[in-house]
């Protein structure tokens, strides 16, 4: 095949240059750096095995080495992570046309406290894997959950970047829960807070914004939304409450949205499938919708009006 003459390119070229300063906004040219998306995913898988030893990278370890496994991982996640996060706020400040002064000094103190809580970090995860295996009857063993249930994979991102959030670091945490959300189909900003024994069945679909507040033993399934009831303020909304919040042990069925920062889902409520919520809802309710009539052709129809059992889940 024979090749196109450079020469041929260069009116081309010219073309697209001239949109690059047509459109500033989708170019980082004569900038600061940004963080680097694959590097970010390492650190990710990084933090797997730092968080669950045995299960990623490194196997077969043993009590005698584990000290030494740790501290390399420890030296390579800490050197990794700075790098990005100067990077990311270097960028930051570039583009709020600020001057930052000793960006390095302030991304170590950052990976310091952010390593810190690594221990934490754990201990809130252990609680996610019990109300997976608890929440679940196809779960054999915590094994599984660990290492192949796309909803705690989500969860351990998402308890990643909320930390990373929390302090601040921009950018970074938006990558990761986003390149979670590819891998799953599971969006959950990092700024939600979320404690512990959540778990998500199944998973796809759900999305979880920015300032929902989830409280202890939650259980949602594939498709639920818990989101803003309307975005077309745009920018004018931001720091504003605009997603819901859900009390301890809720239970969401699969398909239904929950919208609005001022509802609350209040203790021990189960939302019921394909239910459109945008109203609080008292303590220990079922909200259930109407089953639609089911009619076959063809034949005498058949109307369907039975309810779902109460313990009704896929």
């Amino acid at each position: 095949m024979s090749q196109i003459p450079k020469n041929d390119f260069s009116g081309l070229v010219q073309t697209i240059v001239a949109s690059y300063h047509a459109e500033p906004k989708t170019c980082n040219i004569d900038s600061g750096k940004l963080p680097n998306h694959d590097a970010i995913v390492e650190i990710i898988q990084l933090l797997r095995q730092l968080l669950f030893p045995g299960y990623f990278g490194k196997q077969n370890l043993v009590t005698g080495s584990i000290e030494y496994v740790v501290g390399d991982l420890l030296i390579s996640i800490h050197d990794r992570l700075l790098k990005q996060i100067q990077n990311a706020l270097l960028h930051e400040a570039e583009r709020r046309e600020e001057t930052i002064v000793d960006s390095e000094q302030r991304a170590g103190r950052l990976v310091r406290d952010f390593l810190q809580m690594i221990p934490r970090l754990r201990e809130v995860l252990a609680t996610d894997v019990q109300a997976a295996f608890d929440g679940d009857p196809a779960a054999a063993d915590s094994d599984a959950i660990i290492f192949s249930y796309p909803g705690f994979f989500a969860i351990t991102i998402y308890r990643i970047a909320h930390e990373l959030y929390l302090r601040g670091v921009p950018l970074i945490p938006r990558i990761m829960s986003e390149h979670a959300h590819s891998a799953t189909g599971i969006d959950i900003h990092p700024g939600a807070s979320i404690d512990e024994y959540f778990f998500i069945d199944h998973g796809t679909g759900v999305v979880i914004g920015e300032t929902t507040v989830i409280g202890k033993h939650v259980k949602i399934y594939q498709g639920v939304t818990l989101g803003a009831l309307s975005t077309r303020g745009g920018q004018k909304l931001r720091g504003l409450k605009r997603h819901p919040t859900l009390e301890d042990e809720v239970v969401v069925y699969s398909g239904a949205s929950i919208l609005g920062g001022d509802t609350i889902i209040r203790q021990g409520v189960v939302i019921s499938s394909n239910v459109f919520v945008t109203q609080s809802v008292p303590p220990n309710t079922r909200v259930t919708v109407k089953n639609p009539e089911l009619q076959y052709r063809g034949q005498k129809p058949v109307t369907f009006k039975q309810q779902p059992p109460d313990d009704w889940q896929i």
